[in-house]
């Protein structure tokens, strides 16, 4: 935003620093300009004010008061203005508020017997500098006092007023308006309009329409200052596609009481450029008015955030040089905040103030002096990232999906965002399996998992989902053997599959090629191959379970040096026999030196028999202290067929 040199100068009785100067002293104190250029006897700034300061710093006189502070000059205020004692402005125009949440305050004026005609020549110069042309001397002083106050104004003709009446209120659905520039709107009631009698006169806050705009034959002239909620003109200005000087400062925040203020001024120079009778006083509508809110501040707790003890005086001249009033002497400080600092409103934002104008360059660097308490262990956290690790050093993605699906199931979302997300999902493999359907085209393998809730009834818990597509059961039952390795989970094995309807129907999933996992008699999971003409397996942990079973601490065993021998064995048992009696029989039988058993394959069909299945087992033969003969593995391995044959029911297969 630009700012003239010479109207910044008008404020101060001292002369103000040079241009380049002042450019470097507010660039110390938060406010960057980022050009400086000539414009005939003036100087022009283009200072960069950041959002928080838009209220008071959109205007000369917020950036004035500035200069004020951090250069210690004195501010000249604002004289006082005469009008004319015979005129009221309720005998000639009356105000009406629909809508005052939208607008807080309307102040509205009357100035009688004016003449309209071009501006004086000091008054097109400032308008220039700041990029404005000059229009006549009525508008151009409505956009002065915008500029040098910050508050926009606007000026009617009250002779083409319908029926003498300014009503702010919601637009009507296709109501139309055309603007000064001869642009033609079409409104709704999410736009806020000024109104007379009969049609809509202006666009509220943003701009001036057609029809009751000042021209040479104006005798009469309403001024209008009001304040307008943030929030509305923004919605406004974006619905309709448009911008404005008036726009920008509204949507950042105005102060209310700036409305009086600024009809004073503007109404002044009225009658100095445009020789009018302003009316003693104005129609004002401003039902809760906003009083300066105070604020204590302990100057301790100032020191420990600024790192440097500033003398109390010299706080106490910073907050009057700002415009602020400390009240009393007592500790806690009371400082009373002017209600045009918007962006004021804690004791940090007090604090802040004092290390700006201070001088943040007069602040040592110095380390901070804390205690560096370590965060309290989250295991959840640590074993869901432990997992992630696991699984991606084993050659898988992991993915994050929605928790959210068509598919139907007892827990349905009360307000879906659409109706394919309709659904808390009930299990990951459902999305998983989306997953691989959409990337099948363009890869030959794909290994992806997940962690995330799973929501069931009135319950919700973690799972640990993986897939694979173009592998076989046994190469996700080795990652799946990894996982709990890594994990420091022992006594893991495989026992017959049960699937439930949360996880898929059992028919999704092939016979003889899916297991329930166990950990000792706690089932964690599930392992399976989905049936289907794609080769895919899967499976589902409960994080819950691992988490309790897992162990960060695991004892180190030393890898034999000595090589192992590796023998299978098939067994034929009936349908109903758990894989972990077999287990149990070929670990007791095979003592220290069966080192391992891991079943690779259950097949059921022709060949087994009616009511029979055949489960096959590697069983790897190992000793930590020599290299075993064939005779010792021998003798082992008839040992452990001898045992199984006890069980008349079970058969070893030769």
């Amino acid at each position: 935003m630009v700012f003239s040199y010479n109207w910044l100068q008008s404020f101060f009785t001292r002369k103000l620093p040079k241009p380049d100067k002042l450019a470097e002293l507010l660039t110390l104190h938060s406010f960057e300009v980022s050009e400086i250029k000539k414009v005939k006897s003036d100087y022009v700034l283009d200072i960069d004010v950041l959002p928080n300061r838009a209220g008071d710093c959109f205007s000369h006189i917020g950036v004035a008061r500035e200069i004020a502070a951090v250069a210690d000059l004195i501010f000249r205020g604002q004289t006082s203005h005469k009008f004319a004692r015979g005129l009221t402005s309720t005998d000639f125009v009356s105000v009406e508020v629909k809508n005052s949440a939208a607008c807080p305050r309307y102040t509205a004026r009357v100035i009688t017997d004016v003449k309209v005609g071009p501006s004086p020549k000091w008054l097109e110069d400032r308008l220039e500098a700041c990029g404005l042309n000059s229009i006549n001397n009525i508008v151009d002083v409505a956009n002065y006092v915008m500029l040098e106050i910050g508050q926009p104004l606007h000026a009617f003709d009250l002779e083409k007023l319908e029926g003498k009446k300014i009503i702010v209120r919601s637009a009507k659905e296709g109501e139309k308006i055309t603007t000064l520039d001869n642009q033609v709107f079409n409104l709704n009631p999410k736009i806020l309009v000024i109104a007379d009698a009969a049609k809509p006169i202006a666009i509220a806050g943003i701009k001036g329409g057609k029809g009751p705009e000042i021209d040479e034959k104006t005798k009469t002239v309403v001024l209008e200052a009001a304040n307008f909620n943030p929030a509305i003109i923004r919605k406004g200005s974006r619905e309709l596609g448009l911008k404005t000087d008036a726009s920008l400062r509204f949507e950042h925040g105005v102060d209310p009481n700036f409305t009086e203020f600024a009809i004073n001024k503007a109404a002044s120079l009225i009658q100095k450029v445009a020789q009018g009778n302003a009316a003693k006083d104005s129609v004002d509508f401003y039902t809760r008015k906003v009083y300066p809110q105070k604020i204590k501040l302990d100057l301790k707790y100032a020191e420990s955030l600024l790192g440097v003890k500033i003398p109390e005086r010299e706080i106490r001249s910073i907050f009057n040089r700002l415009g602020f009033k400390v009240i009393g002497a007592r500790h806690p400080l009371t400082v009373q905040v002017p209600t045009f600092r918007l962006d004021v409103s804690i004791p940090e934002d007090l604090v802040e103030e004092i290390g700006r104008i201070y001088g943040y360059d007069k602040i040592p660097s110095v380390f901070p002096m804390a205690s560096l308490v370590p965060p309290q262990k989250n295991d959840s956290v640590f074993w869901q990232n432990q997992i992630r690790d696991i699984l991606k050093e084993a050659g898988f993605t992991e993915v994050y999906n929605y928790s959210f699906q068509k598919e139907e199931n007892p827990v349905e979302v009360n307000n879906p965002t659409s109706q394919e997300f309709k659904y808390l999902r009930q299990n990951l493999i459902t999305n998983l399996l989306k997953n691989i359907e959409k990337n099948k085209k363009n890869f030959s393998q794909i290994s992806i998992f997940e962690i995330g809730k799973v929501f069931r009834e009135k319950t919700e818990k973690i799972m640990v989902s993986g897939i694979a597509a173009g592998q076989d059961f046994y190469q996700l039952k080795g990652v799946a053997d990894l996982l709990f390795e890594k994990l420091g989970i022992a006594g893991v094995w495989y026992d017959d599959f049960q699937a439930t309807p949360e996880d898929s129907p059992r028919s999704s999933w092939k016979t003889k090629r899916s297991a329930e996992i166990k950990v000792s008699n706690i089932e964690v999971g599930f392992l399976g191959e989905l049936k289907g003409e794609q080769k895919i397996v899967a499976f589902n942990l409960d994080f819950e379970k691992l988490k309790e079973l897992a162990q960060e601490d695991q004892a180190y065993k030393p890898i034999s040096k000595y090589p192992a021998a590796i023998r299978d064995l098939a067994v034929l048992v009936p349908t109903f026999t758990k894989v972990e009696e077999v287990l149990n029989v070929i670990e007791t039988a095979g003592g220290v030196l069966a080192v391992d058993v891991d079943l690779f394959d259950i097949y059921e069909g022709e060949g087994a028999g009616d009511g029979k299945k055949n489960l096959a087992f590697h069983i790897v033969y190992q000793a930590q202290d020599r290299t075993l003969t064939s005779i010792e593995v021998y003798q082992i391995h008839q040992n452990i067929i001898k045992t199984l044959e006890e069980n008349p029911t079970w058969q070893v297969r030769k």
